[in-house]
């Protein structure tokens, strides 16, 4: 609780010191150094988050310990976009850089990361093909309907999407996720994990004993969890005046807004991913890459639209040749993939070389 704590802290001192924004909590007058003590205790608190996700993961199972470190991710996902539409310069394009740099991070950098490290430790890996496509049924038709379709539609030209067409990308979104959650949940929940085994109980307790067990072995890390979220989403708007000040002055991408706000959010769910393959439990480990990239289109894609067309702004969505290029072999890679049901290392090193090609060309357009 160490992070979470500072990170509470430093917000009341912020909040009760408004006329001081260019001084940071240790009273040194520079913008920079602030922004790093703000970034080093977020981090702090999503390895929190981490920590406290993977204990609920523990006692849940699966489907339900990946759901609540991906719809934790998430919210903080979401917090940190709508700080930036509101606190910071317009950016039309920053839903769309994040997006597609989520899923850059997630299906080439994390994933290849995971079955490389998985596969140097125990050669090959199995998981639940049924699982990993089930996923990928759904993350593929609706990233290139948010990422590639708006490139084609409307008469101006513009990679923009008409009001009723945004509309209607949202609810597709929110109603094929709900569905799929509502599978997962339910008849097909051995796909993605094996059911716990039932628990033995001491003929010394009985049912109701053990219920109010479970109940109290839920609500420290359920607490510790939405400890650790409340500071990253109060300190995100100070994060967005950082990121808009960094991108003017070192005269970044424009990509590299959403690169780093998917670091961030990411942070969690990678670190969870790599532990599961090095533990060789690669099914959870894809049940979390693949979670979060979809978590992040059926979720934060309709959460942004709503928000945006609520303030009024315009929101460009189509990527651009280069990327849609690399979106596609994305897309082709982790279906040859996980169509396998293996992972090993071969595979892990092809998703790194797509990552380090989507990094150069951010830079070298």
């Amino acid at each position: 609780m160490a992070f979470p704590l500072r990170g509470w802290a430093v917000w009341l001192w912020i909040e009760q010191n408004p006329q001081g924004s260019d001084v940071d909590a240790f009273g040194i007058r520079a913008l920079e150094i602030q922004g790093g003590v703000i970034f080093a205790l977020m981090m702090g608190c999503v390895f929190s988050v981490d920590l406290y996700a993977d204990r609920l993961a523990e006692r849940l199972g699966e489907p339900y310990g990946t759901l609540v470190l991906t719809l934790s991710a998430t919210i903080i996902e979401v917090s940190l976009l709508l700080q930036v539409m509101v606190s910071g310069d317009h950016n039309p394009s920053l839903m769309r850089d994040t997006v597609y740099a989520t899923l850059m991070v997630v299906l080439n950098g994390i994933v290849g990361i995971s079955l490389t490290a998985g596969g140097w430790r125990h050669i090959e890996q199995a998981f639940d093909l049924r699982g990993a496509l089930a996923y990928f049924h759904i993350i593929a038709p609706l990233s290139l309907f948010v990422l590639v379709l708006p490139n084609f539609t409307g008469t101006d030209g513009k990679p923009t999407l008409e009001p009723s067409q945004e509309a209607f990308l949202g609810i597709l979104c929110i109603v094929v996720y709900g569905v799929f959650l509502r599978l997962q949940m339910g008849r097909h929940r051995s796909h993605f994990g094996h059911i716990a085994a039932t628990e033995w109980v001491s003929p010394r307790k009985d049912s109701k004993t053990l219920k109010v067990e479970r109940k109290r072995s839920l609500m420290w890390p359920m607490m510790g969890l939405g400890g650790a979220l409340l500071p990253i989403v109060l300190l995100s708007e100070y994060l967005a005046q950082i990121f808009d000040h960094g991108i003017q002055i070192l005269k970044w991408p424009a990509g590299f807004g959403g690169l780093l706000i998917t670091s961030l959010v990411l942070a969690p769910e990678g670190l969870g991913a790599l532990r599961a393959a090095l533990s060789n439990r690669m099914q959870r480990s894809i049940n979390i890459c693949l979670g979060s990239a979809l978590s992040t289109i059926a979720l934060t894609v309709p959460t942004i639209l709503i928000a945006s067309a609520l303030m009024g702004h315009s929101l460009v969505l189509g990527v651009k040749a280069t990327d849609m290029t690399l979106l596609s072999a994305t897309l082709l890679v982790v279906l040859v993939t996980f169509v396998s049901g293996k992972a090993n290392l071969l595979q892990g090193i092809v998703h790194l070389m797509i990552f380090v090609a989507y990094l150069f060309f951010m830079f070298k357009p």
